[in-house]
């Protein structure tokens, strides 16, 4: 069995989240959880415009990419964004923004 290192499982749920963020709709859903706090699965339909299994599947793929929490309530799932859920893609976003910031600024100190 092969031995799965911290940073490996950074870089899966990084990799995850950008797979979650890629889509229009996930990223509208997550964005409505963040600025409206917990949702129902009917709630999140209505203001989709997708049918409810579709958005079922959508925050199956938020979950698995940790950012969105679910619970259930009888029949109902209620969804909640997880506040530090973004904190891979924002470290990542942040290292390699200070590395394209550096070259763009040495790219722009050739023509001078």
């Amino acid at each position: 069995m092969q031995h799965v290192s911290r940073t490996d499982d950074r870089n899966a749920t990084t990799d995850a989240q950008f797979k979650a963020l890629s889509d229009g709709t996930r990223r509208a859903l997550l964005e409505y959880l963040v600025q409206e706090g917990e949702q129902s699965v009917h709630a999140l339909t209505a203001i989709s415009g997708v049918s409810q299994p579709m958005v079922s599947r959508h925050m199956s793929k938020l979950r698995r990419a940790d950012l969105v929490t679910a619970r259930r309530a009888g029949r109902e799932t209620w969804y909640s964004a997880r506040a530090k859920g973004l904190a891979p893609v924002v470290q990542w976003m942040a290292v390699y923004g200070a590395l394209w910031s550096q070259r763009f600024s040495a790219l722009e100190g050739i023509g001078d």
